[in-house]
C-alpha cells in the first residue's frame, strides 16, 4: 500500500467531515465485505480518498448519488462493477464486489467467470445487456449503437444513464485502488 491508513484520531479538520459522511454511508449500503478496521480506520478506495478531501469529496458525492434510489437490478449493477473492476484486475474491486455478488444471488460460477474475464453462458437477458454494456466501454472507442439501444429498452433513458454512470464510477474506483496498491484486507 502506498498510502498510510488515517487512523479516526489522526484526521485533519478537512478529512473530518468526509470520513464521517463516508463512514456513515459505508455503514448504511457497503455490507459484506471489510470497508474498515474495527477502530474505524477506512479501507478500500475510502483512504485514498480522505488523503486528498477534495478529489475524495466528489468521487463520494458520485458514489452516493449511484447508490441511493438506483433503478437497476442488483445483481445487473453487480454484472456491470464485475467486468470494469475484471478489465482493471483490481483486487480490492474484486475481492469486494465478488461477495457483493453472492448477496445478490449471482452464481459462484458466474463470479469465477465473469472475474476471468469471460462473459457467462448463462446470464439473465438484463445481466447480458449489462455485460455487453460494460465490457463494450471497458474495450474503448464509442459504445456500439446497438448496445446502447438495447440497454435504452431494457432499462429505459435513466437506466442506460445509470449503468454508463456506474461503469465510469467503478473505472475510477479500480483505479484509484489500483494506484496507490490497495491490498484485500488479511482475513
Amino acid at each position: 500500500m502506498r498510502l498510510p491508513l488515517i487512523a479516526p484520531a489522526d484526521l485533519t479538520p478537512e478529512q473530518r467531515p468526509l470520513y464521517d459522511d463516508m463512514r456513515e454511508g459505508i455503514a448504511k449500503s457497503f455490507k459484506g465485505f471489510v470497508a474498515m478496521r474495527d477502530d474505524g480506520t477506512l479501507l478500500g478506495p475510502w483512504n485514498p480518498w480522505l488523503h486528498e478531501p477534495a478529489f475524495g469529496k466528489a468521487s463520494w458525492d458520485l458514489v452516493r448519488a449511484l447508490a441511493d434510489k438506483p433503478s437497476l437490478a442488483k445483481p445487473v449493477r453487480e454484472i456491470a462493477i464485475l467486468v470494469t473492476g475484471a478489465h482493471f484486475k483490481s483486487a480490492y474491486e474484486l475481492y469486494a464486489h465478488v461477495l457483493v455478488g453472492e448477496q445478490r444471488g449471482l452464481s459462484d460460477e458466474k463470479l469465477s467467470t465473469i472475474v476471468a474475464g469471460q462473459r457467462p453462458a448463462d446470464l439473465t437477458r438484463e445481466e447480458a445487456i449489462a455485460y455487453d454494456f460494460a465490457s463494450a466501454l471497458m474495450a474503448g472507442g464509442v459504445l456500439p449503437e446497438l448496445t446502447y439501444r438495447t440497454a435504452v429498452e431494457a432499462f429505459g433513458q435513466h437506466g442506460a444513464a445509470e449503468l454508463s454512470y456506474l461503469v465510469g464510477l467503478y473505472a475510477l474506483v479500480s483505479i484509484t485502488l489500483n494506484t496507490f496498491d490497495v491490498p484485500v484486507p488479511e482475513a
